[in-house]
């Protein structure tokens, strides 16, 4: 008898960090892999609340800009039944994408390691391994979603590159309707606001840009300054990670190993 193990890797940062390409390449490399999106978790568009201060729409705000109730429930489904619900509605098709290739030397060794441990894993303790990238800006921020998550990454990059990257983009994906453009100065007022207050309880001093990682949300959690790093390294280094994560997953033993 074979059983399903579902590993979900959190992919987190903030807006512009580079997840969803990270997750991408992830997606290639590991067999039996899923991208989930938290940006498809928002709740419709007119349900966002008007910042008081600014008179616009916060897509930003921790506690509104993510249907937590219904992202919960995704997660543990994923988590127990080793598949993606068919009613989930991707809004990727909506997300450009630059292109940041890896190294052919480093993609085709990673999926060999990775074929080699999940036949290893399904043929000698009877576990077919499914891996769920979940991507998220907000991602770290609900206790209760991020305990489903068995391996974290965090991506860090500083404030000055994630703006630049943002007004690059000069939108966002709201509802699956197509591009919003930011109102004027949004990422100042809004945006980068709202990631300080998602994310400073996970840094010494409440720095997110450079404090050292601290706090039981950090704990286990892989913190990468991928801003300094190129993206054969960031895939290189994760893949290190998951890899280490894997087997300890493995060596808890067969017999309460399944979903």
């Amino acid at each position: 008898m074979v059983n399903t193990k579902v590993i979900l890797v959190g992919v987190g940062g903030a807006t512009c960090a580079g997840k969803t390409t990270l997750a991408k390449h992830l997606c290639k490399i590991l067999l039996n892999s899923v991208i989930v999106h938290q940006d498809d978790f928002g709740p419709p568009l007119e349900s966002f609340p008007i910042h008081p201060v600014y008179n616009v729409q916060d897509w930003d705000s921790p506690e509104t800009a993510v249907d937590w109730h219904r992202f919960r429930q995704f997660l543990e489904s994923v988590k127990q039944d080793g598949r993606i619900p068919p009613d989930y509605i991707r809004n990727d098709p909506f997300n450009e994408q630059r292109d940041f290739p890896v190294d052919a030397e480093c993609y085709v060794k990673w999926k060999s390691h990775f074929e080699e441990v999940e036949r290893h894993a399904r043929e000698d303790h009877g576990i077919e391994i499914v891996w769920a990238l979940v991507d998220g800006f907000l991602l770290y921020w609900d206790q209760e979603s991020m305990g489903q998550l068995d391996i974290r990454i965090f991506l860090r990059v500083r404030h000055d590159t994630l703006r630049e990257r943002r007004r690059e983009r000069d939108n966002c994906i709201a509802d699956g309707s197509g591009w919003l453009r930011d109102p004027p100065l949004y990422w100042e007022h809004i945006a980068w606001p709202g990631y300080v207050a998602a994310h400073k309880d996970m840094f010494e001093n409440g720095d997110v840009e450079s404090g050292r990682p601290t706090g039981d949300r950090t704990r286990g959690m892989v913190v990468l300054e991928n801003e300094k790093m190129s993206t054969t390294e960031v895939v290189d280094q994760c893949c290190k990670e998951i890899a280490a994560s894997l087997r300890a997953l493995l060596q808890q033993g067969d017999s309460h190993y399944e979903a």
